[in-house]
């Protein structure tokens, strides 16, 4: 019988390895998230992906047809240039009966009592000790704390996993998730070290064979390094940590400038990103990663990946640790 990590996450989800596939804009589509679920973890689709309430149906569907295995929806509440019917996708997943929707950026409050009337169980990812002890008095059920090494977005106080995660578990009872970071069975490792129930992953999944993403786009994260990444938005407050190309340097150079979002938004538009992902032209977009870019140096499959880090995770718990004890 294969080991097994044993987490609070993993009773509650029932799901065999405490490993989440996080909610990724254009990258959690049916087929990643179906697969991380069939190989233990739990994927989550997100939501704003798909656009409409009827996409995400959909979506929901098509995922249920590739597993029977425990998944989740992300919704982020985050500023956009074009308004999203946030009402109407709450409304599908409580329709469709979705166990575990995780919500990130602002304070979820105004829709809890509906998605809680539904049964789910509610995962908030937020970015400080201070918002992981506001989403445990509003009722969430779970916190994911993403240190600064995080893709997409940070928040604008740089506080690493490293020292984040063990301060949420200090602060709070319900159940941390720790992610920003964490790519391989030592980030594992690291992560129920530092009390954590489960490791979240995001960046390490786009380069899996499963992976919606152009194989330009793989490669580029295999090439990169961990000092291949920077901040975009910082100067509107609205953080973003991007893989280092022509977009994001002169994105950079007009906030030096004093450039606000109308004179930023022609790049930093989602359909430049789309196309990066999409057709692999890397230079037209922003591109979304982590420092942990640094540690992705192949494109497995999710089963593959999955169980090297449950085996060597493993293998370090008894082999290295277990050998440094008398």
């Amino acid at each position: 019988m294969a080991q097994v990590f044993k987490t609070r996450i993993t009773e509650d989800f029932g799901i065999e390895h405490p490993i989440i596939q996080g909610g990724m804009m254009w990258v959690s589509q049916p087929e990643l998230v179906a697969a991380v679920s069939e190989a233990g973890g739990i994927g989550f689709l997100t939501a704003l992906t798909f656009e409409t309430p009827e996409g995400l149906a959909d979506a929901i569907a098509r995922t249920r047809d590739l597993t029977d295995k425990p998944f989740g929806v992300n919704l982020t509440f985050l500023p956009t240039l074009v308004a999203k019917d946030y009402d109407g996708l709450i409304d599908v997943m409580v329709d469709e009966g979705i166990r575990f929707i995780e919500t990130a950026g602002r304070n979820p409050e105004p829709y809890m009592e509906r998605i809680k009337a539904g049964g789910a169980k509610v995962i908030h990812k937020c970015t400080s000790v201070r918002f992981a002890k506001k989403a445990e008095d509003i009722g969430c059920d779970y916190v994911s704390i993403d240190g600064c090494e995080c893709a997409g977005h940070p928040g604008e106080v740089d506080i690493t996993s490293l020292i984040l995660v063990p301060a949420t578990v200090d602060a709070i009872d319900i159940p941390v998730i720790a992610s920003g970071g964490f790519a391989d069975a030592r980030g594992l490792v690291a992560a129920l070290a530092l009390g954590a129930d489960a490791m979240n992953m995001g960046t390490r999944f786009v380069a899996t064979k499963e992976a919606p993403a152009h194989e330009n786009v793989k490669q580029w994260y295999v090439d990169s390094k961990e000092t291949d990444t920077m901040y975009v938005m910082r100067s509107l407050r609205n953080t973003e940590r991007v893989l280092r190309n022509e977009v994001a340097e002169k994105v950079v150079e007009l906030e030096h400038q004093g450039a606000g979002i109308q004179e930023l938004a022609p790049l930093v538009t989602g359909k430049n990103g789309l196309r990066v992902l999409k057709d692999g032209e890397t230079q037209v977009g922003l591109m979304t990663a982590g420092q942990s870019v640094g540690l992705v140096h192949d494109v497995p499959t999710v089963r593959e990946l999955i169980d090297t880090i449950i085996g060597e995770a493993h293998q370090i718990v008894s082999a290295r640790l277990g050998g440094m004890t008398s």
